[in-house]
């Protein structure tokens, strides 16, 4: 089979699949309507398919919302043509999907596909694409700001090429489509199903960031910062603040004295180190003493030990600040992510797979992403058990940043994803890679 002539007669039904879904965004532990369509094209094209409960831990879902939030969702995922015996099988925010394709003895290669938006109310300007050829989220307060239904898209894509090639394949494929990347809340309940440990060469992508343009592949990203996401919620006393202020315990100057004091955690002589108080909400009315405040905050590090040390050192202070001011304080983990880095010679696989790509210009053998990614959880239980994994990025112009309520990405990317990762599988389970090269 030709790939190429193959992942262009897909790319109609690439660009269809993406705008549904950019229609249809939904937010991380509600990906009920995307994860039925999921499990419904992989089924049908004949891979063992699992889902739900079976592939996340729910020990380690971060972030969960409140379980009326999700039933709604789950609800309104039914009435926007989800298959109500697969989402209801999701219930609780059991959004994960996993699909295995077996061709016999070999090597077992996963790629990840994250499918979640963010909670982002796309903008209403006439002259933004998707508003212009009516595929705008219609789901208030949800949009693909990101490209992860773009990913998504990719992955079926790829789910299909590969299936064409079952033949001339050899060993294990897992298409991991996972939930709730965003906030880093997803990967690690996959991980710690499982998921992973049987993994040996592990792919990941994203579209854009330091790939600007269509046609740019960059091989092997690294630099990914370790992160944590917590919520900090303090618990003071009320009181009448000009009757009685000594009554009170004032949970909005802990939150504050605690805000304060965390930009001035001393930074770390390894590498980079971040610090950020996103969200400070706190107090009832101007004359009672605030009894109660929450902040969301985040840190990151170069490496996941400096990461937990920026962690250790915020709890410190939190607690620190609650205790000078009276008051209690709950510290929530909200998310988190490992650091990581590419594996070079499973970069070089990428690289020879994106050079046998006609539609791709130019290849980059590394660059950075200068943020956070979930995908590092599964990068770290593969590379600690022996495998390798490898992140790359698809180029494509953006109309705005990514995150933005003008996001959007030019569509002929969607393609080439297919395609280099397609061809990448095909190197590593083709019979271009010793069976032996993973040491157990």
């Amino acid at each position: 089979m030709d790939i190429s002539t193959r992942v262009q007669q897909l790319a109609p039904d690439l660009v269809r699949v993406r705008r549904d879904l950019h229609a249809h965004a939904e937010s991380g532990w509600t990906e009920f309507r995307t994860a039925a369509l999921v499990v419904q094209r992989l089924s049908a094209l004949g891979y063992e398919v699992r889902y739900g409960p079976e592939v996340l831990s729910p020990d380690h879902m971060a972030g969960l919302p409140p379980r009326e939030e999700l039933d709604r969702h789950l609800e309104r995922a039914v009435a926007q043509g989800a298959d109500p015996e697969v989402v209801r099988r999701m219930a609780g925010g059991f959004t994960a999907v996993v699909g295995v394709l077996r061709c016999g003895e070999g090597p077992t290669v996963a790629l990840r596909f994250d499918m979640d938006a963010l909670d982002v109310t796309e903008t209403d300007d006439p002259g933004h694409r998707p508003n212009r050829e009516g595929f705008a989220s219609r789901n208030p307060g949800a949009m693909h700001a990101c490209g992860h239904d773009g990913h998504t898209a990719i992955g079926l894509g790829v789910a299909a090429v590969l299936a064409d090639l079952k033949d001339e394949l050899r060993g294990t494929v897992k298409l991991l489509f996972q939930p709730a990347e965003e906030g880093v809340r997803g990967a690690r309940a996959m991980v710690e199903a499982g998921v992973c440990d049987d993994v040996d060469y592990l792919l990941g992508a994203h579209l854009g960031f330091a790939a600007t343009e269509v046609g740019t592949v960059i091989a092997g990203a690294g630099g990914f910062l370790a992160t944590s996401k917590l919520d900090a919620v303090f618990t003071g006393v009320p009181s009448h603040a000009g009757a009685a202020p000594e009554a009170g315990r004032n949970a909005l100057l802990a939150a504050a004295a605690a805000a304060l004091n965390l930009h001035a955690i001393a930074r770390h002589s390894k590498g980079a180190s971040r610090i950020n108080v996103g969200v400070l909400q706190a107090g009832s009315g101007r004359n009672v003493i605030p009894a109660r405040a929450v902040m969301k905050l985040e840190t990151r590090g170069e490496t996941t030990a400096i990461d937990a040390y920026m962690r250790e050192e915020a709890e410190r202070i939190i607690r620190a600040a609650a205790a000078m001011h009276g008051v209690q304080v709950e510290i929530l983990p909200m998310g988190s992510a490992a650091g990581g880095a590419s594996d070079p010679d499973l970069a070089e696989v990428v690289a020879r797979a994106a050079a046998e790509t006609p539609s791709v210009t130019r290849i980059l053998p590394a660059g950075d992403l200068g943020g956070s990614e979930d995908f590092a959880w599964m990068m770290d239980r593969v590379q600690r058990r022996g495998g390798k994994a490898v992140y790359m990025m698809i180029g494509t112009q953006i109309a705005a940043p990514h995150h933005d309520s003008r996001f959007d990405f030019d569509e002929r990317a969607l393609p080439i994803g297919v395609e280099v990762m397609a061809r990448a599988v095909l190197r590593l389970a083709g019979g271009g890679i010793p069976q032996n090269s993973r040491k157990r």
